[in-house]
C-alpha cells in the first residue's frame, strides 16, 4: 500500500513537472529548442542533520528541463528523488509513560523535492563547462518505520533549496549530448513524526552524475 502511494505521488508530480516545462516553453516567444537541454542524473545521497535513515544510498534519481538564456545563464525546472535507509537492532523503546516496544527497526526516509531552478556557467569552455547553480521549490518527503509485523509513517511538505557546483562535459563541441557532473547540499523545512520522536528540518549532501541531451 505503501508503495503505491508513493508511485502516485511520483506519478502526479512527473506530470506537474512536465506540464511547467511546457508552459514555459510555450510563453517564451522566440523559443529556440538548440538552447532547451535535458539532463537525466543518478544520485547519490547522504543525510546530514538527523539519525532517523542517515546511511548514504544510491536509491535516487534526478531530472531537469533548462534553457539557455544567454551563453552563461540558464533557468528551468527540476524534479528528483530519494530514499535512504536505516536498520536498527533490536531495542527496547518507552513510548509513553505507560506503554514499551521491544522490536527491532526499518527506516525508511523519501524525498521528493521540484520546483524551478538556475545556473551560471563559470567558464564557457569548448569541451567543459564548470558553473553553479541553485534549485527552489517545495519537497514532500515520507518517514516510515517497519517493525514486527507493521509499522508506521508520516508524510510532510515544506519549502526546499539546494545550492550546487558541477560540470558540463562535451565530448564533441557544437553538441548536445554530454555529460553531467555535480555535488549539491540542500535543506527541507518539513516537521516529520517518528516512532522514537519528531524531526525538525533535514539536510542532506550529495552528488550526481548523468547525461545531457
Amino acid at each position: 500500500m505503501i508503495t503505491m502511494k508513493r508511485y502516485t505521488i511520483f506519478k502526479k508530480a512527473i506530470w506537474s513537472f512536465c506540464a511547467l516545462v511546457m508552459f514555459a516553453m510555450q510563453s517564451y516567444a522566440q523559443w529556440d529548442s538548440q538552447k532547451a537541454h535535458l539532463i537525466v542524473d543518478w544520485q547519490m545521497n547522504a543525510p546530514v542533520s538527523t539519525g532517523f535513515a542517515d546511511k548514504i544510498s544510491g536509491w535516487g534519481m534526478n531530472f531537469e528541463g533548462l534553457y539557455d538564456l544567454t551563453p552563461r545563464w540558464s533557468v528551468g525546472a527540476f524534479i528528483n528523488f530519494h530514499t535512504n535507509h536505516k536498520y536498527v537492532g533490536r531495542q527496547t523503546l518507552q513510548l509513553s509513560p505507560t506503554e514499551l516496544l521491544t522490536t527491532d527497526q526499518q527506516r525508511s526516509a523519501y524525498q521528493l523535492p521540484f520546483g524551478i531552478g538556475t545556473s551560471y556557467t563559470l567558464y564557457d569552455g569548448r569541451y567543459v563547462k564548470p558553473y553553479v547553480g541553485v534549485k527552489l521549490g517545495t519537497a514532500f518527503t515520507r518517514y516510515t518505520t517497519y517493525y514486527g509485523a507493521g509499522g508506521v509513517f508520516d508524510d510532510g511538505w515544506g519549502f526546499y533549496v539546494s545550492p550546487e557546483v558541477g560540470l558540463k562535459i562535451y565530448p564533441c563541441p557544437h553538441r548536445r549530448f554530454g555529460f553531467h557532473v555535480a555535488g549539491y547540499y540542500n535543506y527541507m523545512t518539513n516537521d516529520m513524526a517518528t516512532l522514537t520522536g519528531d524531526v525538525t528540518g533535514q539536510s542532506n549532501v550529495g552528488f550526481r552524475l548523468g547525461l545531457i541531451f
